[in-house]
């Protein structure tokens, strides 16, 4: 009998064990109570062990029948994972998709490029929240998170970099009048400056040195915001200095409402990645919102 012929038995097991008796497995397989009970002490036979202990009144795994059941369910995830990913292509994206964006970026960049998908099929529907804080997708039940910053601790997550947000620090013209313009990196400390704030403490600014390499540096957190389009406001009405991404800044700065500022020193850079959890990976709806910002990437619109 060939290997593969066993796998009657190993799903009625598998079922039977979810279902927690034969009567309920029979009914989700379509088939009798007997040829279930059959088909699973055929298995134990073969097996040389006791997979469920039986009695008159409940049915319950064995020691060895839990080992078995976690290595079958493993086995049974990855071949539907193959399923999946053989047919994804041909099947739309469909049910509800739970995504976490970071805020500035995401209602600017990500949103209107997610409301049009709607508009195309019409059986996807989105819950979106919008924060800036360290969002564990496995814990909170969310499908998709698009995160800003170097992946610390990615396990459990497939990660896809999207692109990277390059950052220029800038200040209004009405407070370099008043307060100068730094002509170099050591003279921060004596700015006012906006600075963001993660996890109850200021960020650094990434600042390029004349070797090429990037610098973290501390610069005085005046003003701290966890949200970049507050950093933005604070900017424009010359709350100080600020490295502020530049998708964020540049039409302020085309305009001249901002003046970039220690270009020398600018050239840092933030990876952004779309991360989603590896037991949702094949999904439609996951993998078609993917490719649709990873294209856009491509295309500079998320820049």
């Amino acid at each position: 009998m060939r290997k593969t012929d066993h796998l009657g038995g190993i799903t009625a097991f598998v079922i039977t064990a979810h279902q927690g008796s034969f009567t309920a497995a029979a009914e989700q397989l379509g088939l009798t109570k007997s040829a279930v009970g059959k088909s699973v002490s055929r298995l134990e036979a073969r097996l040389s062990v006791t997979l469920f202990q039986r009695s008159t009144r409940r049915l319950s795994l064995t020691p060895d029948g839990e080992r078995f059941l976690a290595s079958c369910q493993s086995a049974i995830d990855i071949l539907d994972q193959a399923e999946s990913e053989l047919t994804s292509h041909i099947r739309s994206p469909s049910g509800r998709l739970r995504l976490d964006l970071p805020a500035a970026f995401g209602r600017q960049r990500i949103l209107p490029l997610l409301l049009p998908i709607t508009q195309r099929y019409p059986e996807l529907t989105l819950t979106v929240t919008f924060s800036d804080r360290f969002v564990d997708p496995i814990e909170e039940g969310i499908d998709l998170v698009i995160r800003i910053g170097e992946l610390t601790d990615s396990s459990g997550l497939v990660a896809r970099t999207l692109t990277t947000q390059k950052l220029a620090i800038c200040a209004s013209p009405e407070y370099l009048h008043e307060q100068g313009e730094p002509a170099s990196p050591d003279e921060l400390h004596r700015h006012r400056c906006v600075v963001g704030f993660r996890r109850n403490q200021p960020l650094s600014w990434r600042l390029k040195g004349p070797d090429g390499h990037i610098t973290r540096v501390t610069p005085p957190a005046t003003f701290e915001f966890s949200d970049g389009d507050a950093m933005l406001a604070a900017t424009l009405s010359g709350c100080g200095l600020s490295q502020l991404p530049l998708w964020l800044v540049r039409k302020h700065i085309e305009s001249g409402a901002l003046r970039e500022v220690l270009t020398a020193h600018s050239g840092g850079e933030m990876p952004i990645s779309a991360l989603w959890p590896k037991s949702r990976h094949l999904l439609p709806k996951i993998r078609h919102v993917v490719d649709i910002l990873v294209r856009a990437a491509q295309d500079g619109l998320l820049d």
